[in-house]
């Protein structure tokens, strides 16, 4: 456990080992965890699971068996019309009786209705678990209904006992536009699973790997971009980056499932330093691997749970201004560079320069986004106040 762990928490570890107990509506498949946003939840869990007894109620497709630290029911139907099912509140009641639970949380804010009809006939502290600002991400992709989505947002957060938010820019949000108390919403961020950078020799052992995967010189630098491609804000950011090439020896790697048809599998750009890697299994092989991690969103919300993954295996990142929000620039030091949204051409200046530096990550970053960390700062916050 990091030296940042303070008394105060350390004093809450011991108060509420396995007697703190938690029931948790996970609204959609995690696991077995691969995306971010999955892995975002998993992980949670999992570490607070050390230290409280949790039981997750979630989708039939989840498969349990990849629960650790915690158990996971499939209470819930893998149909859209579960958000809309008043019966489950006789099910997950029953379920919070059973396990003699004191909490309940929710992932997201989708299931308000339900944490608000338990916690009315219950005696629970209601906690939303946000991700992101829903209805921000909604209107930036366009969706028509994100009006009606806020109104419900901001109904929930106001409702709940406590809110934690994905990071300090959301919260913050919360509190000047949708008038959320600031004394019961609180930081939760995404986390990370080892509290130092990986050492030299596990770093130029995946360079090798990924340099003989893809035919890659030893004198050439790496960049990475990775995103679920099916989600148009993603393969905005990649059309941009396709169009920035860099007078120095470099490869980009795209990573990532759902690219569409039409950019055929950037097989045209081969002869343009582009290698198009898929979806692949380990991510962390290629952000060990790499020299700089391109984030070029301008759209979306919530943390980046990649650029996170990427700073905590010492690569470098260089990010739009709305793709590093929620990211505490203060701990990165010199390994995070933010860039004025649509400056493509320091965009790129700044990829170049951040391939030459090898300042690692500092231990600052490492003591904040730890998952262990983080758990005992939940479970502080849980019972503290």
């Amino acid at each position: 456990m990091p030296k940042s762990v303070n008394k105060t928490s350390k004093q809450a570890v011991k108060m509420g080992h396995k007697q703190v107990k938690i029931v948790s509506i996970i609204p959609y498949k995690i696991l077995p965890a691969r995306l971010g946003g999955e892995k975002g939840i998993a992980l949670f869990y999992e570490y607070l699971g050390g230290l409280a007894a949790i039981t997750g109620i979630s989708t039939r497709n989840n498969d349990p068996a990849y629960a650790k630290n915690y158990q996971l029911l499939n209470a819930l139907s893998n149909s859209r019309l579960r958000y809309a099912n008043p019966f489950l509140y006789f099910r997950i009641r029953r379920i919070i009786l059973q396990q003699k639970a004191a909490y309940l949380f929710i992932e997201h804010p989708y299931f308000g209705w339900l944490a608000w009809a338990l916690r009315k006939t219950l005696p629970v502290v209601w906690v939303v678990h946000s991700h992101n600002i829903e209805y921000m991400r909604s209107r930036s992709i366009g969706r028509w209904w994100w009006k009606a989505l806020k109104i419900y947002e901001r109904w929930v957060y106001r409702k709940a006992d406590k809110v934690f938010f994905i990071s300090d820019d959301d919260r913050q949000h919360a509190i000047n536009e949708l008038g959320i108390s600031a004394s019961k919403s609180f930081t939760v961020t995404y986390g990370i699973e080892h509290d130092k950078i990986p050492g030299d020799s596990e770093i130029q052992e995946s360079r090798q790997k990924v340099c003989a995967l893809h035919g890659i010189g030893q004198d050439e630098k790496i960049l990475l971009f990775n995103g679920a491609l099916y989600h148009h804000s993603n393969y905005d950011a990649l059309s941009i980056i396709l169009l920035k090439n860099p007078a120095f020896k470099y490869k980009i790697i795209v990573c990532g499932k759902g690219l569409p048809e039409f950019f055929h599998e950037l097989r045209e750009y081969a002869d343009k330093n582009i290698i198009y890697a898929g979806f692949v299994e380990d991510i962390s092989l290629y952000l060990k691997a790499g020299d700089v991690f391109l984030n070029p969103i301008l759209s979306g919300g919530g943390i980046k749970t990649k650029a996170v993954e990427a700073l905590a295996m010492n690569c470098a990142v260089v990010s739009t201004e709305l793709g590093a929000m929620g990211i505490k620039q203060e701990i990165c030091g010199d390994k995070l560079h933010i860039i004025r949204n649509r400056d493509w051409r320091l965009f790129a200046e700044t990829a170049i320069h951040s391939a030459k530096n090898e300042t690692p990550t500092p231990p600052a970053f490492f003591d904040y986004y730890y998952w262990g960390s983080i758990a005992n700062r939940t479970l502080t916050l849980l019972i503290g106040n």
